[in-house]
């Protein structure tokens, strides 16, 4: 297809529809039509090189009862340039220019003006070309992609785009009409920026759907089949780096209804779309400078080419979902350790996949996720026979999610099928190896569940009269990390540390 094709109002319909009404052969092109309206005013367009305001981040990030003091507008999404245009005449003789990248025009614009009006957040969008983009996301923290057709992307911009997310900056795909096209040319894209990540649901209990409004169901039409928000996501460390929605959010921003224009469209309504993406913003912004962070070389993961020593390892386990959630957070543990404790360690990390790695020399095993994970047989009897020699396996949900809950439940009976979670209590060691701990402060998003909580909450499974798998299902290693979660359910900084140098002191001595 040439770059200029002229599309008529009230052409036949290429495909068949059948007398029920049930099935209908749809192209790529009758998903390429205007989806909404004009923006109020030109977008400016960003050039490679070109100096932007920093993205203003709040020191501590928001939280839905605090307010932000209005910054000067700088740039938090870059939409971008792809694909073809047309000229396109509706029935009643309207002629108009679209383009691949830009069927809802004011979707962006639109959206951060219910940001400023909704939640006080003050940016602008701009329109980027990838050709010349510098792939800074200092420069644009944000990239958008939209549209219809099949999104198809040169090599050079594919690896410009995975060096952009591990930078720290964060994409969005809308497949704005629902379109199969657009979605299937967004996959392909992303197994070949992230082959070592598969793309995932983003779990209802994920501070993606709670950082400003709380959402657990929304208004799909028939054909979807549930009332699930469908946002799929590659995760970089515990954070989303890249944001796919194979059902049409852009047109619900600008107030727009998609069905006018494709019969078969698939969509958020518009209050859905505008609580999804107001959290979406708010997600982006509170989590920068997490993602900067996760972007920092992880000192200590240069150990693993070195030779191993007497000293304390810390082994960390790969599974088949996210497992390396907070990169740097084990290496401020050990430092703490050798900082504060008699404890002797090495800041070298032992990755193990327990399925071809040998556990034979590891004495202290962690193991964290954020998401569904599932053992191969081979792992679980690698592990069973790791707690069987004496080893300790410390599990971290990262985040406090659910889904990781269940699935540690589920693999842990497979690996000790006669052994039941129960509750560690106060008196026990793991309590008193090295600090004193009967009290400990969490997040807030722990605090508003339950307000009154203030002793640590593991749970342990024994072998032989020993704790040998000690579980918490608020998270750890944020806190190890030291880095802001907003609504992450975990433990505060200061203490997540402090039951992490008791969690590894117990290890040694058992």
């Amino acid at each position: 297809m040439s770059s200029m094709t002229r599309f008529w109002g009230g052409s036949a319909v290429l495909g068949l529809f059948f007398a029920s009404g049930l099935a209908l052969a749809m192209t790529e092109d009758d998903y390429f039509k205007p989806l909404g309206r004009p923006p109020e005013a030109q977008r400016k367009s960003i050039k490679g090189g070109e100096a932007v305001p920093p993205l203003p981040l709040p020191a501590t990030p928001l939280r839905r009862s605090e307010r932000k003091r209005e910054p000067a507008p700088p740039t938090l999404i870059g939409k971008v340039v792809w694909g073809a245009s047309a000229d396109f005449v509706g029935e009643d003789g309207t002629k108009m220019q679209i383009s691949d990248w830009n069927l809802a025009p004011a979707d962006c614009q639109q959206l951060l003006k219910k940001a400023g009006n909704h939640l006080k957040l003050q940016y602008r969008c701009a329109d980027v070309n990838l050709n010349t983009f510098s792939g800074d996301p200092a420069e644009m923290p944000v990239l958008f992609f939209s549209g219809g057709r099949t999104l198809r992307l040169p090599d050079e911009q594919i690896v410009m785009l995975r060096k952009y997310v591990l930078s720290g900056g964060m994409i969005w795909m809308d497949s704005v009409a629902g379109s199969p096209f657009f979605y299937k040319g967004a996959v392909e894209i992303l197994k070949k920026a992230f082959p070592e990540e598969n793309l995932r649901k983003i779990p209802l209990d994920h501070p993606m759907y709670h950082m400003i409004v709380d959402l657990e169901k929304v208004n799909l039409p028939e054909a979807v089949g549930n009332k699930d928000p469908a946002l799929e996501g590659i995760y970089v460390g515990c954070r989303v780096g890249v944001v796919v929605s194979k059902y049409g959010l852009g047109c619900g921003w600008d107030n727009f209804t998609p069905e006018y224009s494709i019969k078969q469209a698939l969509y958020y309504n518009i209050p859905d779309a505008t609580v999804i993406g107001l959290n979406m913003v708010s997600y982006a912004v509170g989590y920068a400078e997490l993602g900067k962070a996760h972007s920092r070389p992880e000192l200590f993961g240069e150990g693993d080419r070195k030779n191993p020593t007497n000293e304390f390892v810390f082994a960390q386990m790969k599974h088949n979902a996210v497992w390396s959630t907070d990169p740097g957070g084990p290496e401020n543990l050990l430092r703490t350790l050798a900082r504060d404790t008699n404890v002797k360690v090495t800041f070298r990390r032992k990755t193990v996949d327990p399925a071809t790695d040998s556990l034979k020399d590891v004495q202290f095993l962690y193991l964290s996720g954020c998401h569904n994970m599932v053992l191969s047989d081979a792992a679980v009897e690698a592990v069973r026979g790791f707690l069987g020699r004496g080893g300790t396996l410390f599990i971290d949900n990262t985040q406090g999610l659910k889904t990781f809950d269940l699935a540690v439940r589920r693999e842990m009976k497979r690996i000790l099928p006669n052994a039941d979670f129960k509750t560690i209590g106060l008196e026990h060691e793991l309590f008193s190896t090295y600090f004193k701990i009967s009290k400990v402060a969490y997040t807030p998003a722990v605090q508003r569940l339950d307000p009154k909580l203030d002793g640590p909450q593991f749970e342990g499974l024994q072998l032989d009269g020993d704790v040998r798998v000690i579980y918490s299902k608020y998270d750890l290693g944020g806190g190890w990390q030291g880095d802001e979660h907003p609504q992450s359910k975990g433990y505060a900084a200061a203490d997540a540390m402090r039951l992490g140098v008791n969690i590894v002191t117990y290890a040694m001595t058992h």
